[in-house]
């Protein structure tokens, strides 16, 4: 067993690397930039929307407002009529992406930190580079990815989208595995 706190430097060394390659991987690779569709007649939509000022949050549309409704002729027939659309609004104003890159780098040190815990608990100091990848891998790429795969079951995205960002995690679970592996302590 390795105590979580003697793996603070692959904890943080591998959050930073993953950082770097997801960094790379929306700026420069651009495999990214056809997850999304442009809606038809874009300005007459958003200015209809605009005229009720909607605050930022998650929104579906038909809505039921009960369990009850969801089953009610009306509803299904507002379903079945369409268009039937979930989206997330956001603040007004220029894309400000200093917090989601804060909110982005906890998230790398936190999915380090249960990979160090994990990790910690099944191998021994002195644990070969591949047992440790493999293991650290493995976690790394539970909490990268696998529950990405909701997205498309549950909430119609679009499976191309989900697997490219399963394709992400799998790159970051490598990163962090990698990372681990080389600082495993005591490993030769």
């Amino acid at each position: 067993m390795v105590p979580t706190l003697t793996l603070w430097l692959p904890i943080l060394l591998s959050a930073i690397a993953v950082f770097i390659a997801s960094s790379i991987i929306h700026m420069v690779l651009g495999y990214h930039n056809s997850d999304f569709n442009k809606l038809p007649a874009e300005d007459e939509v958003m200015g209809g929307l605009r005229r009720f000022d909607l605050a930022p949050g998650d929104y579906m549309m038909p809505c039921p407002g009960s369990k009850e409704d969801r089953t009610s002729p009306e509803f299904i027939a507002k379903m079945t009529r369409g268009p039937v659309v979930m989206m997330t609004v956001w603040k007004n104003g220029p894309p400000a992406m200093g917090a989601s890159l804060v909110q982005w780098f906890v998230f790398c040190i936190v999915v380090s930190a249960f990979t160090a815990y994990l990790a910690g608990l099944a191998l021994e100091p002195g644990a070969t580079y591949l047992e440790v990848f493999r293991f650290a891998g493995t976690a790394a790429f539970a909490a990268y990815a696998l529950a990405l795969l909701e997205d498309s079951i549950w909430y119609n995205r679009q499976w191309s989208t989900t697997l490219k960002n399963v394709f992400d995690g799998f790159v970051y679970a490598a990163v962090t595995a990698g990372v681990f592996g080389w600082l495993w302590p005591g490993a030769s």
